[in-house]
């Protein structure tokens, strides 16, 4: 194609606007095929694309790219956009995909969404090669998962089939030993009977094989029973920390010499959200909404925003960390929610901080399960709450920070707060009122003069002064030049 300027968004739609032309090949053995669209840039601008099947049928999309269009060009400035997560393992003579783009020494990879046959892995490779990668904006994923639902489908039930003949499960996803169904808490299993609209009732063999299909069990050949595995403990046990130590949310709140008594949240993860939001609407503050005909006292900040850090924490978090446990901090300045484990590779801070976090689950097995009790949106971080706190609710928004094993959430309440975790010199030298003005460069993207006029509504003139003024001291730096410049705040 023609060389041109393409957006990162744009590319993604286009890998997904290919892979929609993929050439479906119809098998004995009912496998389906998936449909997979490559895209790639090179640093003029000039892209070339291919899809599944485009010379020959059952061709993989990077094959046909890389070997049959480009076999004799440097591609090794290059960028690729797939929609799919390479593969790893192809039956001899064939070269993996992944492997063909680390041979050909590309070192920016976008992936649309996880591959979970059990060939996959593709990531892993590519990381180990010293390839970056991100995933695909949640947006395009969406669409990727839904023309690929039945292969996605297929190649779960392969992954859950593998990992129990070869073992190479993690703890969470084997079986637990000397457990049984009457592990399980009755009102977990009737919470997520209810919450996810199943026609079961908990005793039913089909409820049993229901939960063995999205990996909560595990039928046991000798014993001839259906046993718990890791996760559906964490899930639906009746004292997960029995057999998991850290399977506890643990809660504090002070306000001044007032302290709350500490509370553990550690009953079956299933029935948590529902627990924490009631404790929270007890421990928050009341102020008065007189949004309505009638006064009534509401906590002072959003209990869905609470809600969704902490379903965030617990479903993200890494249990195999020893020692370590979510928590949730609330104090007259702050509130604090964090969570065990580092954020995945193919997620950064800066995209964590912006709010734009693409999809990748650490524990897909809870992640499913809470979204089928729409508790989250499947593999997504649902961070929408966060970015809106300030237009919706007048709040500063939060900021992720990570120190090792924790990822850490903070949602400032006060101006000093806001300083606190801004961390620049000059910015203890703004008001209050500078400070609301300033939020919108906390958003981790380059903001206009425009915008920055019509979010804090104030006088060209006035907004103008802020920027000059915010640039010379340091706590912003210009992108671009020109009518086109913009500001970001400075790191």
């Amino acid at each position: 194609m023609k060389n041109m300027h393409y957006t990162h968004k744009e590319l993604m739609q286009l890998a997904i606007d290919v892979m929609n032309k993929s050439v479906n090949e119809p098998r004995e053995d009912g496998k389906v095929p998936p449909k997979v669209g490559a895209v790639l840039l090179f640093p003029d601008g000039r892209i070339e694309t291919a899809y599944r099947g485009e010379l020959r049928e059952g061709d993989h999309a990077e094959f046909t790219l890389l070997e049959r269009k480009l076999a004799n060009v440097n591609v090794e400035d290059c960028i690729l956009y797939t929609t799919l997560e390479p593969c790893v393992e192809r039956n001899p003579p064939k070269v993996p995909c992944c492997r063909r783009v680390t041979n050909a020494r590309i070192k920016k990879v976008f992936i649309g969404i996880e591959d979970k046959d059990p060939k996959g892995n593709g990531i892993r490779h590519l990381e180990k090669h010293g390839v970056e990668y991100k995933m695909f904006d949640r947006e395009f994923q969406r669409i990727i998962e839904e023309e690929n639902k039945v292969f996605l489908k297929q190649a779960l039930q392969r992954k859950m089939d593998a990992e129990e003949e070869e073992d190479l499960r993690t703890p969470f996803e084997l079986p637990v030993a000397n457990y049984d169904s009457s592990k399980f808490s009755d009102e977990a299993l009737q919470k997520f009977i209810k919450e996810a609209n199943l026609d079961y009732k908990p005793t039913d063999e089909a409820f049993l094989e229901y939960l063995a299909d999205f990996g909560a069990m595990e039928w046991d050949k000798e014993k001839k029973k259906f046993v718990p595995t890791g996760y559906g403990i964490l899930l639906l046990g009746k004292n997960p920390r029995a057999k998991f130590k850290n399977a506890v949310l643990k809660a504090h709140v002070s306000y001044g010499n007032s302290k709350i008594e500490p509370k553990d949240f550690d009953q079956a993860l299933v029935l948590l959200p529902d627990q924490i939001e009631e404790w929270l609407k007890k421990v928050l503050p009341l102020s008065k909404d007189t949004s309505g005909f009638k006064r009534k006292d509401v906590p002072d900040f959003p209990i869905e925003v609470l809600r969704e850090a902490i379903v965030n924490a617990l479903v993200h978090r890494d249990y195999e960390i020893e020692g370590a446990k979510c928590e949730i901090k609330i104090d007259e300045n702050k509130i604090i929610v964090t969570s065990p484990g580092k954020p995945l590779p193919a997620i950064t801070l800066e995209e964590l901080n912006s709010f734009e976090a693409p999809s990748i689950s650490r524990n897909h097995i809870i992640t499913y399960a809470f979204s089928l009790m729409d508790y989250v949106e499947e593999k997504g971080f649902g961070m929408k709450t966060f970015k809106a706190l300030n237009k919706e609710h007048g709040l500063p928004i939060p900021k992720y920070t990570f120190k090792e094993p924790f990822l850490t959430l903070t949602f400032p309440r006060t101006t000093e707060a806001v300083k606190e975790i801004i961390g620049k010199g000059n910015i203890d030298e703004l008001s209050s009122e500078d400070l609301k003005n300033f939020e919108i460069f906390r958003q981790k993207r380059p903001v206009s003069k425009s915008e920055f006029v019509e979010f804090a509504g104030l006088a060209t003139r006035t907004a103008e002064r802020y920027l000059k003024e915010w640039v010379d001291t340091g706590l912003l730096i210009k992108v671009g030049s020109g009518p086109s410049t913009k500001y970001k705040m400075n790191e």
